[in-house]
């Protein structure tokens, strides 16, 4: 199949009139539509006016569509992906909110199923291993301090699918869990913290890459203590993730992070709980109570933010709308930098990756969704998820 477009945007490269050539599931060929003539008898899809880039990937969502990670139900994991495919998130990572020890390798357990089945791209936890004191929405009734045999249980019960874990790197013993984890290969993240500067430093020392939602969950930035936000910009190793729903942050925040960062660090996140695509209303985060007004997900009864009710695709339209951030470095954002940490097979719209593509409207939201190879939503033949 030929796909032209009026701009493909590649890992920073922008084609105008662009195309991209798939067969079977993977895509053979990407340049300017005028160096890429139909095969005989080739499927062509004309997209004029249209942006065209690598599917989206999520490193960081509890659910959508009214179901969560968190079901021990294959059915809701099902459903969530299914929802968010539908709006162009083509890779995700399953993310499990703190909960006990042994319900927790239960839950990885069933996602290291779906991961081998090719459903979802592996799992995270955010937690147990938090601070009560930025905790947020987390159960606080369910954290316990950094455990080196609990993370071998967990690693087990993953059976090599786990591949991030959000931990608060303050607390005692914490540094040696961070290099337990990049041991086994999984992605060492520092979020729900109230650390320091220093102890920030210390836990990206020791192996921690990525920053759990930045800003969010985490001491704030003082002018004599800088605390975790500071380091995690100040690190060239290390990736934050933005939630961009115009309510965890300020588009000039947003706008900022990605100027002196830019996409190769930072990843656009969901932070979507079941709420995601539903009515407002009572919904349940991690055995705690969630009200959703607005589309805001707060803590019943509370002030704390409960996750979002984005997609990655509206986070992306945001970013470019109201922050005003570069379009390239944002869809890097979305794509290629998240799958370097949790997918590295996707996000990248190149010669001999998976045909995972998105096409984008005018307004920067998505009109046709491929995976594999095949439509997953396109509007003509009504072919969706």
């Amino acid at each position: 199949m030929l796909l032209r477009a009026g701009t493909v945007i590649t890992a920073g490269t922008v084609i105008t009139d662009g195309a991209v050539r798939t067969e079977g599931e993977e895509v053979v060929q990407v340049g300017p539509a005028a160096s890429l003539a139909p095969a005989p008898g080739e499927e062509v899809e004309e997209l004029p006016g249209r942006t065209l880039t690598a599917g989206l990937v999520d490193m960081h969502c509890h659910g959508g569509g009214g179901a969560s990670f968190s079901s021990r139900e294959g059915s809701e994991v099902r459903a969530a992906v299914g929802y968010h495919r539908r709006h162009g998130t083509t890779t995700m990572v399953a993310s499990l909110v703190s909960a006990p020890v042994d319900e927790l390798a239960v839950s990885l357990a069933l996602l290291a199923d779906l991961t081998e089945e090719g459903l979802i791209a592996g799992s995270h936890l955010e937690g147990p291993f938090l601070a009560h004191s930025r905790c947020g929405a987390q159960n606080p009734a369910v954290l316990v301090p950094p455990d080196r045999e609990a993370v071998d249980r967990l690693l087990r019960a993953a059976r090599g699918t786990l591949r991030m874990v959000t931990l608060a790197p303050e607390l005692p013993g914490a540094l040696d869990l961070v290099r337990q984890l990049c041991d086994a290969g999984v992605v060492a993240a520092l979020g729900h913290t109230d650390a320091t500067y220093d102890q920030t430093m210390a836990a990206i020392d020791a192996g921690a890459t990525v920053m759990t939602h930045l800003f969010n969950g985490m001491r704030p930035v003082h002018h004599r203590e800088p605390g975790p936000v500071v380091a995690g910009l100040e690190r060239p190793e290390v990736c934050c993730e933005l939630i961009v729903d115009e309510h965890h942050l300020h588009p000039a925040v947003v706008r900022d992070v990605m100027a002196a960062t830019g996409g190769r660090r930072t990843a656009l996140v969901s932070d979507a709980i079941a709420a995601a695509g539903m009515a407002d209303g009572s919904y349940e985060l991690g055995g705690l109570a969630v009200e959703v007004q607005g589309g805001v997900a707060r803590l019943a009864g509370g002030t704390s933010m409960a996750g979002s009710t984005v997609t990655v695709a509206e986070a992306v339209a945001s970013a470019v709308g109201t922050s005003g951030a570069g379009l390239v470095d944002v869809v890097r954002s979305a794509t290629a930098t998240p799958a370097s940490l949790v997918a590295p097979g996707a996000g990248r719209l190149e010669p001999g990756r998976r045909a995972d593509l998105v096409v984008w409207g005018p307004s920067m939201v998505p009109t046709h969704v491929m995976v594999g190879g095949r439509w997953s939503v396109h509007p003509d033949s009504g072919v969706a998820a």
